[in-house]
């Protein structure tokens, strides 16, 4: 029985969202650790996780220039620049700053911050673990949406409510009744609804990416001075 699985980070921590492959069922639940999603209760043999996997030492990423490219100048700027390695161990965000200036000429988001120890908690178990980057691969939700609508970039935000009817209409000829069942229960799982449609989005992903019919940005992705691939896959 193979499983599949998509992750984005919430508050609590990660809403994951699962498919069995053979009967189709979708189930969803929140994870309130990186340990928890990638080693907890039923794993997905192919998670694609919306994260940063791969940080180069300095400058940007291939796979981020990509993903803007094929987004265009309407939807580019939801791929942010992802954090170089040493911010890992910066303790403050004027420390992240400071070295961010440092070795790329420019201060890291408050956005980048926010999730700086998700990276940093993913990174250390992708190191730690030689099995999970082969099972856990970085995705881009506003690229899944793009290659669900068949090459056309979502319109609208994905935080205005029409964003969020542009991206329930696709998920929902793909998912069935399975995305308003999870959107009714989604207090419950204490996520916002972008986060709950985004791991949707990379669970579709996750499935291509078992079939053999996913792609990555760029075509042959570099690796990391940790070795890890710089990629992302859709």
């Amino acid at each position: 029985m193979t499983l599949v699985g998509g992750a984005d980070g919430c508050r609590p921590g990660w809403v994951l969202v699962a498919k069995e492959l053979s009967s189709g069922v979708i189930t969803w639940r929140v994870c309130t650790s990186t340990e928890d999603l990638f080693y907890g209760d039923r794993i997905p043999d192919i998670l694609g996780l919306d994260i940063p996997i791969g940080l180069t030492d300095s400058g940007p990423r291939l796979c981020d220039l990509a993903a803007r490219r094929r987004l265009g100048p309407g939807r580019g700027s939801s791929v942010f620049p992802a954090p170089i390695r040493c911010l890992l161990e910066a303790r403050t965000y004027q420390e992240a700053c400071s070295l961010s200036f440092q070795q790329a000429g420019k201060k890291i988001s408050r956005q980048a911050w926010g999730i700086l120890p998700k990276i940093h908690s993913v990174d250390a178990l992708l190191r730690k673990d030689p099995s999970l980057p082969r099972r856990v691969r970085e995705v881009h939700p506003e690229i899944c949406f793009l290659l669900l609508a068949g090459g056309r970039p979502m319109q609208y935000g994905k935080k205005t409510r029409q964003g969020q009817e542009e991206r329930l209409g696709l998920l929902e000829a793909w998912f069935g009744e399975y995305v308003q069942s999870a959107v009714r229960e989604r207090p419950k799982l204490r996520c916002s609804l972008d986060d709950l449609l985004d791991a949707f989005a990379a669970c579709w992903t996750a499935e291509r990416i078992c079939l053999g019919q996913a792609q990555t940005l760029p075509s042959d992705p570099p690796r990391d001075s940790a070795g890890l691939r710089m990629e992302i896959v859709a």
